[in-house]
C-alpha cells in the first residue's frame, strides 16, 4: 500500500486527564486498522506519559507520537505545569487555556514535516479551537471531540439554540429543555457550565463555540445501546455527522494495559492486585472523585467517616492528595488511618482505576459522575453510587 493510500489522523489533545486518556484510547483503535496511521501532538511532559501508556503493548508501537514546548513562561505558571491536573489552583485553569491555544503556530509547524502520508484529517479537542483553523488552513477535515455523551450533547445544543437561559432570572427555578425526547428539568447552577460568560473567559468561550460550529463532525466516547434516543437527537443536530465509537476503555485488554491507562499510578500492580485479591468478590466499595476534585476538607473528612462506619471494605482514590495536606495529618492525628488499615486501601493521587474496577472483588462505585468514569463503571459491570457534583448533563 502506498503512503497515498493511508488515511493519517493526527489527534490533538488538550492537557487533561478527562480529555487526554480518552483520546489516546481513539488512537488505540484507530491504530489498528489497516491503511490508518495516527499520530498524536502534545507536550513534553504529556509525551512522557502516553509513552509509558504505551509501552505495555507492541500492538500500538505504531502510533506516532510528536513533542512540541509548553510556554509555562508566558502564562506565568510553574515548570513542568503542562496538565490541569498540575495547576495549583482553578484560578489558573484560565491561564492554562490561553497558553495552550498559543500552539497553533508549533501544531502547523509539526504537521507540516509529515509528508509520508501526509494528514487526512484532525481530530481535535474541543478545548484547543485553534485546529479548526488549523484544518481550514491545510484544507483537511476536523473530527471534535468532547469527551461528553450524546445525551449532553444534545442538552447542550438545545441550550445554546433556544437561548433559555436569558429568560430564566433565579437560580432556584426550574425549567423545562424542550425538544428532547424527556421532560428534562434544570437550574441554572445545575448547568452553569453553559451560562454566558463574561470577562476574561468570554473570547475562549465564544472561539469553543465557533471551532464546535466549524467541525466536519464528531466523534463521541459512547455507544448507540446506551442511549439510542439522543444519540438520534444528536445526530439530527448535527447534520449525520456523529460517530459513537466507544466505550474506548475496553481497547485496553490487558492487566498492564490497565495498569498504565493515564498517569503514573500511585500503587504498585502487585500491592494493589494483593489487597483486591484478598477481599471476597464484589464486597469493595471503589470511591473516587474525578482527578479534579474540589470539595472542601471537610466534607472530604466525613466521607472518610461514612467510609469507616459502613464497616464494609473499600479502595478510596484522592488524585488531588497535594491539595489536602489537612486531610492527611487529619487521617493520622484523628485515628482514622489506624481504624481503617485492616479493610480499607487510601491511594494518594493517581490510580488504576480500569484495572481496579474490572477487579471482582469491586461491588459498587461512588463516583463524581464524571463521563469517563460512569462509562468504566458500567463496562466493568458495576453498580453506581452516583454524586453528581457539577456534573448533571
Amino acid at each position: 500500500m502506498s503512503s497515498h493510500d493511508l488515511v493519517h489522523f493526527v489527534v490533538i489533545p488538550f492537557m487533561a486527564q478527562g480529555h487526554m486518556i480518552p483520546l489516546v484510547d481513539i488512537s488505540k483503535l484507530l491504530s489498528q486498522r489497516q491503511g490508518v496511521t495516527v499520530t498524536i501532538i502534545t507536550t513534553t511532559q504529556n509525551v512522557a506519559r502516553i509513552k509509558s501508556s504505551l509501552s505495555s503493548s507492541s500492538t500500538f508501537s505504531t502510533i506516532n507520537i510528536v513533542e512540541i514546548k509548553f510556554p509555562f513562561q508566558l502564562a506565568g505558571l510553574p515548570e513542568g505545569c503542562e496538565s490541569v491536573d498540575m495547576l495549583d489552583s482553578t484560578g489558573d485553569l484560565v491561564k492554562f487555556f490561553h497558553a495552550a491555544n498559543t500552539l497553533e503556530e508549533q501544531v502547523e509547524k509539526a504537521m507540516e514535516k509529515m509528508v509520508q502520508p501526509r494528514p487526512s484529517c484532525i481530530i481535535g479537542d474541543m478545548s484547543l479551537p485553534f485546529t479548526s483553523s488549523l484544518a481550514k488552513k491545510l484544507k483537511i477535515p476536523k473530527l471534535l471531540f468532547h469527551g461528553f455523551s450524546c445525551f449532553s450533547l444534545a442538552c447542550i445544543h438545545v441550550v445554546r439554540e433556544s437561548g433559555i437561559l436569558k429568560a430564566v432570572e433565579s437560580n432556584d427555578e426550574y425549567f423545562d429543555l424542550h425538544g428532547l425526547p424527556d421532560r428534562l428539568e434544570f437550574t441554572k447552577p445545575q448547568i452553569s457550565v453553559l451560562q454566558p460568560v463574561e470577562g476574561i473567559m468570554k473570547e475562549g468561550t465564544d472561539k469553543i463555540i465557533e471551532s464546535d460550529i466549524d467541525s466536519y463532525g464528531v466523534i463521541v466516547n459512547s455507544f448507540e445501546e446506551l442511549e439510542v434516543d439522543y444519540v438520534r437527537e444528536y445526530k439530527k443536530a448535527r447534520g449525520g455527522k456523529v460517530w459513537c465509537v466507544g466505550p474506548v476503555a475496553l481497547c485496553n485488554n490487558l492487566a498492564l494495559d490497565k495498569v498504565k491507562r493515564g498517569d503514573k499510578a500511585s500503587i504498585g500492580q502487585d500491592q494493589c492486585l494483593h489487597w483486591l485479591d484478598s477481599r471476597e468478590k464484589g464486597s469493595v466499595l471503589y470511591v473516587c472523585l474525578g482527578s479534579l476534585c474540589n470539595l472542601p476538607l471537610a466534607q472530604l473528612k466525613e466521607l472518610g467517616l461514612g467510609l469507616e462506619e459502613s464497616n464494609k471494605p473499600f479502595v478510596w482514590v484522592i488524585r488531588e492528595w497535594g491539595k489536602y495536606e489537612g486531610l492527611g495529618k487529619w487521617m493520622q492525628e484523628s485515628g482514622f488511618e489506624e481504624r481503617i488499615k485492616d479493610r480499607g486501601l487510601v491511594i494518594n493521587g493517581w490510580a488504576p482505576q480500569v484495572f481496579i474496577l474490572s477487579h471482582a472483588s469491586i461491588g459498587g462505585f461512588l463516583t463524581h459522575c464524571g463521563w469517563n468514569s460512569i462509562l468504566e463503571g458500567i463496562t466493568a459491570g458495576v453498580p453506581l453510587l452516583t454524586g453528581c457534583g457539577r456534573n448533571y448533563l
